[in-house]
């Protein structure tokens, strides 16, 4: 049985070959055009014919190189696919979301753990801003969580979070300092402003059949994660989601305001979207199936 020739002859001359140069098959493989040359003739002695025909420092495929360089290409690339098969790079274990900075820190941070936990396995990378991304443009992010309003453009897999409630929301001792009985008792409160929600105090007024008071708001804030914060510290009415307060909520910093007395609003905030040729992909799959368990009620 006649021996293989070297490895490492083969894929200098598949190298050489399909690209036509010792010197960029040399760039390719980290070795310099003399080393790739020697490689190639240590291959032709081996095989006792020429695969090259070398004129003009151009390098020309015999019939020979030919044959051989079709079976090497069709060779080199089904071990190349099942090495991404049994060991995949670690780009397709790396998850990356990207979402607004208060859903990271308000929401989905503080449940991360048990994610991790679940799938060991998938790194996950996050990144945050408020304006919205368009995942079309940025393949380097893996799933959106947007806030406000759906995607819609084709090619993308959108999915709701659910409804989430939004209440007005205060510290105790600016509720009990405030008991609301006339139109000119909500004039004087500080309403906080979070300047990226789609939802206003206008919607909860109206909502609760107030007409909207004529004074100016207080503070605004480009983050609701910060609007819940001055609320909790007094400062004064929050509109904001229940989940995003609910630590504050569980250690008696923030109350609703007037208890029971006002209604609160419902809506679809936060939309989870995807690459829709990416579907099948586990490291998609399994994060999806986790989040919408979450965000069930």
């Amino acid at each position: 049985m006649q021996h293989l020739p070297s490895l490492h002859a083969l894929r200098a001359f598949e190298a050489a070959a399909r690209l036509g140069s010792f010197a960029r098959a040399g760039e390719e493989l980290r070795l310099t055009p003399s080393a790739i040359s020697h490689q190639v003739r240590a291959l032709e002695q081996h095989l006792g014919r020429p695969l090259f025909v070398r004129a003009n420092r151009q390098v020309l495929l015999t019939p020979e190189g030919e044959r051989l360089l079709a079976v090497l290409s069709q060779a080199f690339g089904a071990i190349r696919a099942v090495c991404a098969e049994i060991s995949p790079p670690a780009r397709t274990r790396e998850l990356a979301v990207h979402c607004t900075p208060s859903f990271a820190a308000k929401w989905l941070g503080p449940r991360l753990p048990g994610f991790i936990a679940r799938q060991p396995a998938i790194n996950i990378r996050m990144s945050s801003n408020a304006e919205p991304l368009d995942l079309l443009r940025h393949d380097e992010i893996d799933v959106v969580i947007s806030y406000g309003a759906a995607a819609k453009e084709s090619g993308l897999t959108t999915h709701t979070l659910g409804f989430e409630e939004i209440a007005a929301l205060c510290s105790p001792a600016f509720d009990r300092a405030h008991q609301v009985a006339a139109l000119e008792d909500f004039e004087a409160l500080v309403r906080l402003e979070s300047s990226f929600s789609p939802v206003r105090w206008s919607d909860w007024f109206a909502l609760n059949r107030l007409p909207m008071p004529a004074s100016r708001t207080g503070p605004a804030f480009d983050r609701g994660s910060l609007v819940i914060s001055a609320a909790a510290q007094g400062l004064g009415l929050a509109l904001e989601s229940l989940c995003f307060a609910q630590a504050e909520i569980d250690a008696g910093l923030l109350v609703r305001f007037g208890g029971d007395r006002f209604e609160s609003i419902r809506r679809n905030m936060h939309f989870l979207t995807y690459r829709t040729r990416d579907e099948s992909a586990p490291k998609i799959r399994h994060f999806c199936e986790w989040i919408i368990g979450e965000a069930a009620p």
